[in-house]
């Protein structure tokens, strides 16, 4: 199997070719400016049209949503308009458009790409200074005997993070604190993804409240987000078990014969990276007030974070600057006193840190290229349209295992949960009505959906991550389908028990 740059590089090709075969076509997008406080129409061919910010004007282009959806920024991006798809001439993508979409794409994403270099360099330098070799020595004596209840409760708590804000791509800040003690407690790579990646991924499957997957889901395709909580919160439940005891199976299998492990072919290279050295001896060893300090520091940076993100609203450069503060501080410290390594020592360690992180950076804006040739391609609206013509005129418990399949398949096309939610809702919910069942089942199906496939798509987070522990992509292959196939089987049960009761 390849590793992730040679399979993001193949699906740009894949994703070239596809514009050429698949024919182009668009619905009209709607949006709300808030600078003017007029609705903004713009048709297939580019033609914009301004109207009055009005329930009736929404009620006449057939979108089933509250105009203060719009007004108070829930809804911030332009969604689609139901019986308004036109083909297009096609966009066939040139062989330049290779690599001008791995650059466009790292553009794209370079607020995250900035927030995962800060991250880096704040890592780079608490390792320098020492604190996280001794404050694990202390931990590892603490834990000795109850390694799995760390495991237990961040799975638990990634879950959370995952149905109430829905926390995937920040996870990616909690590796550089949890992997080196996972490994002293004697567990592979693929725990460690699997308690911080896997299971906050599960959480956002079964959001409850995730303002960036239900709430939005449920404002574009008409509804309250409250409608079927009561469903999600009991899928929630039984996710968050099956996940737990997933883990716990594989960790004791890892922990009785290490070559048990997936990734065991990898864990010499995968130690390397990410292990630290706990054998330090003479007075720099010891766990210091100044380390204490530092760790305390290093770790308040991620609570404070997670507030950030579910109170204020924060995204990533705000996310970044946060870390940044608290690195400077990081590096005063680390600079200063006895065993200080001085001003060139912490500004080398947050450097090399930060260049360690380079290769998951540059992973994140090689897949948003891939939807960026998509997109100019004008095919994602057209495999929308074919799959609302799918669902037409079949029965509820039928229509809605069906609607879970389509967006397994558009998770793939449309990776950003937001976004696939306002392309698809207007278009697919009130498909719904002509079948008698609640649109809310038409979300859950999104959820379920959507997230099976998000497990796999490497134009997801997927290689980010497995690029930021050296995993395979086959060996995350070989751990996730029994979550895929779970996440798929229990979620088309649930669909079809909410049609039946519905």
């Amino acid at each position: 199997m390849p590793g992730a740059f040679t399979i993001l590089f193949i699906l740009t090709i894949v994703a070239v070719i596809a514009t050429w075969l698949v024919p182009a076509g668009a619905y009209s997008k709607l949006a709300y400016n808030s600078a003017t406080e007029q609705l903004k129409v713009t048709n297939p061919q580019g033609e914009v049209k301004n109207l009055p910010s009005t329930q009736a004007e929404l009620d006449k282009l057939g979108v089933k949503i509250d105009i203060d959806q719009f007004k108070s920024g829930a809804i911030n991006e332009a969604v689609s308009i139901p019986n308004t798809y036109q083909r297009l001439k096609q966009r066939p993508a040139s062989i330049a458009a290779i690599p001008e979409s791995m650059v466009n794409g790292t553009i794209e994403a370079v607020d995250i790409m900035v927030f995962i270099l800060v991250l880096g360099g704040m890592i780079g330098v608490v390792k320098a200074s020492g604190a996280f070799e001794s404050g694990l020595v202390a931990l590892t004596k603490k834990t000795k005997g109850h390694e799995f209840m760390l495991i237990f409760f961040i799975a638990l708590l990634m879950v959370l993070g995952g149905t109430l804000c829905g926390i995937e791509e920040e996870a990616v800040a909690f590796y550089p604190i949890l992997v080196p003690i996972f490994i002293a407690m004697g567990y592979d790579s693929i725990v460690c993804v699997g308690a911080i990646f896997l299971a906050s991924s599960v959480g956002t499957a079964f959001s409850t409240i995730n303002p960036f997957s239900v709430v939005i889901a449920s404002n574009a395709a008409g509804i309250n987000f409250t409608e079927g909580l009561l469903w999600r919160v009991g899928g929630c439940i039984v996710g968050a078990i099956f996940v737990i005891l997933y883990l716990r199976w594989y960790a004791q299998k890892v922990k009785a014969d290490p070559k048990f492990s997936y990734s065991y072919d990898d864990h010499e290279e995968f130690d390397q990276m990410w292990a630290v050295d706990s054998t330090q001896t003479g007075a720099a060893a010891g766990f210091t007030v100044r380390k204490k300090i530092i760790l305390v520091l290093f770790v308040v940076t991620f609570p404070i974070m997670v507030w950030g993100v579910m109170a204020k609203g924060w995204w990533f450069p705000t996310m970044a600057a946060s870390f940044l503060t608290f690195a400077i501080a990081i590096m005063l410290l680390t600079a200063t006193g006895r065993f200080g390594i001085g001003e060139k020592g912490v500004v080398d360690a947050f450097v090399d840190g930060a260049s360690s992180l380079v290769g998951v950076s540059l992973i994140i804006g090689l897949a948003r290229g891939i939807n960026i040739v998509l997109n100019d391609g004008k095919i994602s609206d057209t495999l929308l349209e074919y799959s609302s013509s799918l669902v037409a005129n079949i029965s509820g418990p039928i229509f809605i295992v069906v609607m879970l399949f389509i967006f397994f398949i558009l998770g793939f096309i449309v990776p950003s949960s937001s976004g696939l939610a306002v392309l698809s809702m207007p278009i697919l919910a009130p498909l719904a009505d002509t079948v008698n069942i609640p649109r809310f089942t038409v979300v859950t199906a999104y959820q379920f959906g959507q997230y099976a496939m998000l497990f796999l798509a490497p134009t997801g987070l997927v290689m980010a991550t497995l690029q930021m522990l050296n995993m395979r992509y086959s060996h995350w292959l070989r751990f996730v389908w029994p979550v895929v196939v779970f996440l798929l089987v229990f979620g088309g049960i649930l669909l079809v028990a909410q049609v039946l009761v519905a």
